[in-house]
C-alpha cells in the first residue's frame, strides 16, 4: 500500500473516484469549459482590482507532526522530543526540527503559526475544516469525502473567473477530500494536473489538440467536434451536457490549448535544468515547479497534494526518508525561487495539514491524530518575514499564546487575496451561508 495515496482511513484516490465525486471535485478541462460555458450568462465572477495575489497551498495529507518540523521541543521528555534534535535556523532565537534542514535556512523569508487549532481529530473533518475554514455540521469519520462548504480554491475561482484562458483553480496531482465547490457549482471545481512532471515527456491532459486538428486534418465541424470528444476527461458524465453548443466549447477549448500563457506554463520541459535540479528531480519538486510556472502566469490557486503524512508508525523514518526530504528541500526551493523571481510579493505560499500529532510517541514509534497544536507555514503576500506567531506549552500539547482558530486562519487568507470573508454565499436552494463565521484576522500576517 502506497503511503502517497492512503492515510489511517485506507481510502485510495480510485476508490474516491469509484464513488462517482469525481464530477463535483475534480473536473477534467473540457467538462469546466462545459459549465462555464452554461454559466457564461449569469456568472457570478469577478475580476479582483489592483494587484492580484495569488496563492500556492501544499496540503501534507494526514496530518504532518509539529514536533518534527517547525516546533520541536528539546528540553521535553524524550518520549515527546523523539530522535530529533532542533536546529538554528536563520532567524536567531528560532529553531525547527533537524528533519528540515532547508526550510530552517530559508526561515527568514516565510512565517510558522504554531497556535493554529480545533477539536475535530478525523481526516474527514480535520480536513474539512482547514481547507475550509467551516467545521462541518455532523461528526464526519476519518474515511468520509465531504464538501458541506466551498473550499478556499473554490471560493477564489467564483470571485475571479478565467484569466487569460486559464482556469483560477487547479489542483496536483489530485483533489483533497475537500477541496470541491459544494453548491458553488461543477464550475468551480479544480482543473486536475494529473501524472509526474518529472517524467520525459510529460503533458498536461486536454490541453494539446488533438493530431487531426494541430494538422488541419479535421474538415468538418462533426470531425472536429469527434476530436476534441477523444480528448482525455476526469469524468464523461457532463460530457453530452447539451446546454452549451460545440461553437462556445469549441471556441473556449481553443482559445486555451492556443493560448501561449498556457503552453508556457505547462510546458515544464522548457525550465532550465539547473532550476529543475533546485526543487529537486522528483514528483513532488516538480509539481512545486509547475506551480510557480502556473501562478507566474496568473493562476490564481494551486494546490499541490502531497500524502503520507499520516505517521502513526515509525515517524522518524518517514521524516528521515526520501518522502520527508523531499518536502525540505522542494517548498524552501519553491520559496526561494519565488523571492528571486520577484514572485513571493504577490504569491502567497501555504503548507499545512488536517491537524498535528500527538505528544507522546507511541509503541510503534509513531504519533497519533492531535488537533490541540499544529505549525502552519505561510509567506509571500506582504506576510512579514522571519517570524513565528503563537505558541504550544512546554511540552507541545496544546496551542497556548496567541490561539487561533481555522476561522481565523481562513479569514486572514481571503482577506490576503482580497476576498471579502465575511460576506454571505448562496446555495442553490437561495440559503445564505457565511463565507466565513466569526473568523478574526491573525494581526501578525498584515503588520
Amino acid at each position: 500500500m502506497s503511503n502517497l495515496t492512503h492515510n489511517c482511513a485506507g481510502m485510495p484516490r480510485r476508490d474516491f473516484l469509484q464513488l462517482g465525486i469525481g464530477a463535483v471535485l475534480g473536473l477534467g478541462l473540457s467538462d469546466i469549459l462545459r459549465l462555464r460555458a452554461n454559466a457564461a450568462s449569469s456568472s457570478l465572477a469577478s475580476n479582483s482590482a489592483g494587484k492580484q495575489v495569488n496563492c500556492i497551498m501544499i496540503w501534507l495529507d494526514g496530518g504532518p507532526s509539529h514536533y518534527e518540523t517547525f516546533d520541536p521541543k528539546p528540553d521535553a521528555p524524550s518520549e515527546i522530543r523523539g530522535e530529533f534534535k532542533a536546529i538554528s535556523t536563520s532567524v536567531p532565537g528560532v529553531q525547527f526540527c533537524e528533519a528540515v534542514p532547508n526550510l530552517a535556512k530559508a526561515a527568514d523569508k516565510l512565517t510558522i503559526v504554531r497556535s493554529i487549532c480545533h477539536k475535530d481529530p478525523n481526516h474527514g473533518g480535520g480536513n474539512h475544516y482547514m481547507m475550509t475554514g467551516a467545521p462541518t455540521p455532523v461528526p464526519v469519520a476519518c474515511g468520509a469525502f465531504v464538501t458541506f462548504h466551498p473550499s478556499f480554491g473554490s471560493v477564489v475561482s467564483y470571485h475571479r473567473g478565467v484569466h487569460d484562458g486559464m482556469p483560477a483553480y487547479l489542483s496536483l496531482p489530485q483533489v483533497s477530500r475537500s477541496g470541491g465547490p459544494n453548491f458553488l457549482g461543477g464550475k468551480h471545481a479544480p482543473f486536475v494536473i494529473n501524472g509526474n512532471p518529472n517524467d520525459k515527456g510529460f503533458q498536461v491532459r486536454d490541453v494539446v489538440l488533438p493530431k487531426e486538428i494541430s494538422e488541419g486534418r479535421a474538415g468538418s465541424r462533426r470531425e472536429l467536434r469527434a476530436s476534441l470528444d477523444r480528448m482525455k476527461r476526469y469524468t464523461d458524465k457532463l460530457a453530452d451536457d447539451p446546454a452549451v453548443t460545440f461553437d462556445q466549447y469549441y471556441q473556449q477549448g481553443v482559445d486555451l490549448v492556443l493560448s501561449p500563457q498556457a503552453q508556457a506554463a505547462f510546458d515544464i520541459q522548457r525550465e532550465e535544468e539547473k532550476v529543475r535540479e533546485g526543487y529537486g528531480r522528483n514528483d513532488f519538486g516538480q509539481r512545486l515547479l509547475l506551480a510557480r510556472r502556473l501562478v507566474e502566469v496568473g493562476v490564481s490557486w494551486v494546490t499541490v497534494y502531497n500524502g503520507g503524512w499520516d505517521h502513526h508508525t515509525k515517524i522518524f523514518e518517514g521524516f528521515k526518508s526520501d518522502h520527508g526530504k523531499k518536502m525540505d528541500i522542494g517548498v524552501a526551493a519553491l520559496i526561494n525561487d519565488l523571492d528571486q523571481r520577484g514572485l513571493l510579493d504577490s504569491t502567497m505560499v501555504i503548507m499545512l495539514g488536517e491537524f498535528g500529532r500527538t505528544p507522546k510517541v507511541n509503541k510503534d514509534a509513531g504519533r497519533d491524530h492531535w488537533p490541540h497544536a499544529m505549525s502552519v507555514l505561510m509567506a509571500g503576500a506582504g506576510i512579514p518575514r522571519g517570524q513565528v506567531v503563537g505558541a504550544t506549552d512546554a511540552k507541545g500539547y496544546y496551542a497556548s499564546e496567541n490561539v487561533h482558530r481555522p476561522e481565523d486562519f481562513a479569514a486572514s487568507l481571503y482577506t490576503k487575496m482580497g476576498i471579502d470573508p465575511a460576506q454571505t454565499l448562496h446555495t442553490t436552494t437561495g440559503r445564505p451561508v457565511q463565507l466565513v463565521s466569526n473568523g478574526r484576522l491573525i494581526k501578525e500576517l498584515f503588520a
